[in-house]
């Protein structure tokens, strides 16, 4: 099968190099820098799994910075581009993947195109109508950033945005791409594949947010926060995973995906969803207050991305604390040799851990890491258990 992806995040890369094994495929990115380290077999994001099936896997795998002309041999065009989350509007922009299809109209494009962004609840069978000269479907993604490739290799579950033969044959082809045997799958309609997306991520954000404030109470009160969560995560209702305090929910996904859930409840009942919202924002600002006790002459920020394995910090929580702690007054440095400017947010960015830890009074991070051990007693993290 010859399959096109447009976007080279980690959702369109991990998704052409699963198909790869299997399928011919190109990998379109406007952005020539990736496509000039893809044609060094070198991956533009950080996951260990796709540089390693990049640099020793057999890939039937190209890339162009453009979209051919002639597209009569294109069996499946996939759409992964971001639809980040607008404020103005109070709706995610999905002005790339409109435009997209219109060029894909004006190629005479007959096949299945197949949408892997995250959407507003309603907008394929919406957008659809426009464009009836080829079949559109919606896959919800459900990947974790650094992780990508592993979480498409062995995914949780896979959910088909549309009822169609050739949906459900591609559907087929994910499965067989998959290591992962007996994947749970669920044929549905667009409309309930993206809300699928949407209610999947809210209820994560919700889950943080109850053990962020468990963790706030158990702050204030001076208990054992680490033993009260041991002891709720007992019931096999609850469960122990995805229990682990933080800073607040952060990252790509779930920020704007409970904003753009909450905005589809325009005119029904809700207050979870608003209060979710809140919570985190709550959190960040208890967090900072509980910093500024420390009163620390010289706070260092140990990393501004979300997870360990990741580079990427687009709506990192540790973002707002250092706004805030700025708004303070506060004397701030930052680790993160992600960054090649020499400042962020105002604030020098010092690459050389062992500098960074020698003038850093106090150091803040979400995640406790190898690096900070042998600074354990200086550094303040609210991360108990020593997983993302």
């Amino acid at each position: 099968m010859q399959i096109i992806v447009i976007g080279a995040g980690y959702v369109g890369l991990s998704n052409a190099v699963l198909l790869a094994q299997k399928n011919q495929v190109k990998l379109i990115d406007i952005d020539t820098n990736k496509i000039l380290l893809l044609n060094q077999n070198k991956s533009p994001i950080k996951d260990s799994l796709i540089q390693k099936y990049l640099s020793t896997k057999k890939l039937s795998l190209s890339y162009d910075s453009e979209l051919c002309s002639d597209l009569s041999s294109t069996d499946v065009i996939i759409i992964a581009t971001p639809t980040n989350f607008n404020s103005k509007t109070k709706t995610f922009n999905t002005n790339t993947i409109e435009s997209i299809l219109f060029d894909l109209q004006q190629k005479k494009f007959s096949n299945l195109v197949i949408i892997r962004s995250t959407l507003p609840i309603g907008f394929t069978e919406r957008i659809k109508k426009k464009y009836p000269n080829f079949e559109l479907a919606f896959f919800p993604e459900f990947l974790r950033e650094g992780e990508a490739l592993k979480d498409s290799l062995y995914p949780t579950r896979i959910i088909c945005g549309s009822k169609s033969r050739s949906a459900k044959n591609f559907l087929k082809i994910l499965q067989k791409s998959s290591i992962k045997k007996n994947i749970k799958t669920l044929i549905t309609s667009p409309t309930e594949a993206e809300s699928i997306k949407l209610f999947s991520n809210m209820y994560l954000a919700l889950r943080i947010s109850f053990f962020n404030e468990l963790d706030s109470f158990s702050i204030s009160k001076n208990l054992n926060s680490q033993e009260i969560i041991e002891g709720v995560s007992m019931d096999p209702r609850i469960g122990d995973y995805y229990n682990n305090p933080s800073f607040g929910y952060g990252g790509y996904c779930l920020p704007k995906d409970t904003k753009q859930l909450e905005q589809n409840y325009k005119n029904i009942p809700q207050k979870l969803i608003q209060a979710t919202i809140e919570a985190n924002a709550t959190r960040k600002k208890f967090i900072t207050s509980e910093i500024l006790k420390i009163n620390a002459k010289t706070i260092g920020i140990f990393r501004i991305s979300m997870k360990k394995e990741s580079d990427n910090w687009r709506e990192s929580s540790i973002i707002d604390i250092i706004k805030l702690l700025k708004k303070k007054g506060k004397k701030i440095i930052i680790y993160e040799p992600y960054i090649s400017k020499k400042e962020f947010l105002g604030f020098p960015i010092i690459n050389n851990i062992s500098i960074f830890k020698n003038q850093s009074n106090l150091v803040i991070t979400n995640r406790m890491q190898e690096e900070l051990e042998d600074i354990k007693n200086k550094v303040f993290t609210r991360d108990i258990f020593n997983i993302n």
